[in-house]
């Protein structure tokens, strides 16, 4: 499951002085709780052959339950229903098909016509949205913090985009390439909005989920491509933690590396580019960045400078080397402290001697839970099982974008990070409990 709203933030909401907002925040993260294991699964493509790309939408309304997908209440070609958040997220997931196809010639996110899902009034006033590998999922919000989140096109966009991504350069949801990862997401989100609008670089807000915050909120949308940093400061929410450029690069083990927040960086040179070049982005940074995943010129493990050497030679191939479009590119990496080429490597942080240390973190960007207990404390067959952690792990326990990561750390023979859609349900018991122990261990030291 991908869901826009940071799982931080709704952890926020929990503490809410209004006991509705609370309620909604609650409930929402228990949900999430029990999507995130969801896989990215292959969906059925019917396209005949001889007839030409057209999306094929389904609209689906989950009557306020959790149970998807629903009932169908609009399919491709129907009328409005007069449904507003049916009719939106019909609207949105054409925009971004749209996108794709009009522009740069892919049939999907697939490129082979995979049919766009979408399930609306999902949970009861459930605060978030997310792609869930088959379908998008809309909540209505609580109404106090958040509105529908059918209401922002960039928000479709970016979930969507993970599928995208998926599909071509498989960008690794750890560290840097993670944070690429979550950066392309909101690239597309954007640019899915700016063409909707028929708005230039220059016109545009660069802001991702705009409008999605009510007036009670400090803040204009959750991100900002232009101004990394800058999109919220609420007493309830905080502060926008995204750095603008590697001077400011935070080095974390949470998060994933920090996925959620150094994406700011490689946005903001997105961003960069595009108002340098002019005109409309899709145009131009925006078919350099497509043609970087739509021709695989990156590994799925690149880092920053990896993916920056890969639009520069992308923006030589398409405009031409030493074109203007190639020099602003190279201009905005080097404004955001990014040079073309691999930096050093760093290492993690050893775990402390006789120490178990559990990290369980996820979300849009990265609600993170820690707790660290004697290893003495642990029955034996309990510290057995997670030393053999590291040789029984499954290969699906990769970390994937917005789902729940687990770093285990124990003294100095295992430090390993895996997703936790591949840990095997006694493990997970065991990690929980951990997590649990340690972390009322530290409330009753407070």
């Amino acid at each position: 499951m991908n869901g826009i709203v940071p799982p931080y933030l709704l952890e926020r909401l929990t503490t809410h002085a209004d006991e509705r907002v609370s309620a909604c925040a609650a409930r929402t993260l228990t949900v999430d709780e029990t999507l995130r294991v969801k896989r990215t699964v292959a969906v059925p493509t019917v396209r005949a052959t001889l007839v030409a790309p057209h999306p094929q939408r389904t609209i689906s309304d989950a009557a306020n339950t959790t149970a998807l997908p629903g009932t169908t209440v609009r399919r491709e070609g129907d009328p409005a229903t007069g449904d507003v958040a049916a009719d939106e997220a019909y609207d949105a997931l054409g925009a971004t098909w749209t996108l794709l196809q009009e522009e740069y010639g892919r049939d999907s996110l697939d490129g082979a016509g995979r049919p766009l899902l979408a399930t609306v009034h999902y949970g009861d006033r459930y605060d978030n949205a997310f792609w869930d590998g088959e379908r998008m999922v809309f909540g209505d919000g609580d109404g106090q913090v958040f509105r529908s989140f059918t209401s922002a096109v960039d928000i479709v966009g970016h979930e969507l985009a993970h599928g995208l991504v998926q599909a071509t350069v498989d960008l690794v949801y750890q560290g840097q390439s993670g944070a690429l990862n979550e950066s392309v997401a909101d690239v597309i989100g954007s640019l899915v909005k700016q063409r909707l609008l028929g708005q230039t670089a220059a016109e545009a807000d660069w802001l991702i989920g705009a409008g999605i915050f009510t007036d009670q909120v400090q803040g204009v949308a959750l991100r900002s491509l232009a101004a990394p940093g800058t999109a919220y400061d609420d007493d309830v929410l905080g502060a926008d933690p995204q750095p603008a450029s590697m001077a400011d690069y935070v080095e974390t083990t949470s998060d994933n590396g920090g996925v959620h927040i150094n994406s700011g960086i490689p946005n903001r040179a997105f961003h960069l580019a595009a108002t340098a070049i002019g005109g409309h982005s899709w145009d131009g940074a925006g078919r350099v960045w497509y043609d970087v995943l739509e021709g695989r010129m990156v590994a799925s493990d690149a880092d920053f400078a990896a993916f920056a050497a890969a639009t520069i030679r992308a923006a030589g191939e398409r405009f031409g080397d030493g074109s203007p479009q190639q020099t602003e590119v190279a201009a905005a990496w080097t404004e955001v402290g990014v040079a073309p080429s691999a930096p050093e490597a760093t290492s993690p942080a050893p775990a402390v001697a006789d120490t178990v240390r559990v990290e369980r973190s996820g979300g849009l960007l990265g609600r993170v839970h820690v707790a660290e207990v004697p290893e003495s404390a642990l029955p034996q067959p309990e510290r057995d099982r997670l030393v053999s952690l590291a040789e029984t792990v499954a290969p699906e326990a990769r970390p994937v974008p917005d789902g729940y990561t687990w770093r285990i750390e124990i003294s100095q023979r295992v430090d390993i990070t895996v997703g936790e859609q591949g840990l095997p349900d006694e493990v997970l018991a065991l990690l929980r409990g951990i997590l649990e122990r340690g972390e009322r261990g530290s409330q009753q030291e407070g």
